[in-house]
This record gives C-alpha cells, structure tokens and sequence, in this order.
C-alpha cells in the first residue's frame, strides 16, 4: 500500500504554478517601482534640493507609475482572459457536436504522453464522462475552466506592488535631513534591490549572485545617470 501522508499538504497541479506566477509579477512591480522612482526622486535631487519639489515629482512618479502598470496589466490579462474563454467555447461546441472525434483527439494526448493505448483510451472514456470539457481543457488547451486569469485581480496586485516598491525611495528621500538623502536613498535602494533580486532568484531557482549583480547594477546605473542629468540641469539653470 502506497504511504501518502507524507505528501499532505504539498502543493499540486497548477496551484503553485499560479502562486509563482503572482509572486514573481509582485517582485517585478515592487522591483519597477523601487527603479523607476529612485531615478525619478535622485534626479530631480540633483538638480533641487527642495523638500517639496522632490516630494512633488516622487509622488507624480509613484502615481504615474502604478496607474500605468495596474492599466498594462489589466489589458494583457483581460486579452488571456478573452482568449481562454473563446477556447473554452470552441471545445464546449466540438464536444457536443464531435463527440467521438474528440474522444479519439483525448486518448491520442494521453497516448503521447506515455499511456498505452488500451490505458489511454480507458483514461480518456472515464475522464469524458466525468467531466469531457475539463479534460480536454486541461490535456488540451492547459487551461483550468475553474480557475481564469483575473484581470482585476492582476491590475490591483501590479498597483500595490508598485506602489509598496515606489514608497521606500521616495521616504527615504524626503524624509532625512538634506545633507543625508542622497546616502540614505541610494544604501536604501540598493538594499531594497538587493532583497528583491534575492526574491527572484529564489523563485526562478537560478543563482543568486547574477540576481543580485543585475538588480544591484541596474538600479545603480539608473541613480547614477539620472544623478548626472538633473546636476548638469540644475547647473544650467534650467
């Protein structure tokens, strides 16, 4: 007799793949956020030392920014969304009007995938009359009928994300004395980057030095030329 209790518990099917998927647009929106606002905040530094001039043009940043993605995202989720439901459709009608045809189109899948041909036609008759359009959404198309993308869902977690991502450079330089935002926003992001390169690599199970480095870099790099251009404005006088 097979022991299962050692397996209770752990995650199955598309469950986790979806659990990742949320956890990794979360790290990126946070990621965006942290870059996108620290150049904006350490760019206009450069050229002003106004607490309210910077606070202004972090928070226009912050806003832009997580509208912007809480838009994108809504857009390209609802498209999946439509694109899923339209192939649900077409499977419901060809079911109902091949149903033989698709009994034979199921058990071919099952076959491809390692069965034997007496298992997988026997996998394919009692999946059929348990549930014909989820089996074949799932070996077929991939698809879970019970569990469709949400674009809502998928706009707010981009909106908070970003949001939770954009908030820690613009405090951090607002916040401290003149003399100290600039080190404090800099050490900030980069710790900031530094955690969410490490969330990345943990969850794509890649190494964590290159995450790190990209991360780390990227946001520097962006400070840094950001820096350089709001200087040479304020220089300038413009």
């Amino acid at each position: 007799m097979t022991d299962t209790t050692t397996h209770e518990g752990e995650p199955h099917s598309g469950a986790l793949g979806s659990r990742l998927n949320w956890l990794r647009a979360a790290v990126l929106g946070a990621n965006d956020g942290i870059v996108s606002t620290a150049g904006i905040v350490v760019g206009v530094a450069g050229a002003t030392g106004s607490r309210t001039t910077l606070l202004t043009a972090g928070l226009a940043g912050l806003l832009a920014g997580s509208m912007s993605m809480a838009a994108g995202e809504y857009v390209s989720v609802s498209t999946q969304r439509d694109s899923e439901k339209a192939a649900l459709d077409l499977e419901r009608r060809e079911l109902r009007e091949q149903p033989q045809a698709e009994l034979d189109e199921l058990t071919g899948m099952l076959a491809d995938r390692g069965l034997s041909e007496d298992v997988a036609r026997e996998a394919a008759e009692q999946l059929t009359r348990r549930d014909a359009l989820r089996a074949h959404a799932r070996v077929e198309l991939g698809i879970d009928p019970d569990a469709l993308t949400n674009p809502w869902h998928a706009a707010g977690a981009s909106f908070l994300a970003f949001t939770a991502g954009a908030l820690l450079p613009l405090l951090a330089m607002v916040l401290p004395p003149a003399s100290l935002r600039l080190t404090v926003t800099v050490v900030s992001v980069l710790a900031a980057l530094a955690l969410t390169g490490w969330g990345s690599a943990r969850l794509g199970a890649t190494a964590l030095r290159p995450a790190l480095l990209r991360n780390m870099g990227g946001g520097a790099l962006a400070m840094g030329v950001t820096y350089a251009a709001g200087t040479l404005l304020g220089a300038a006088g413009v």
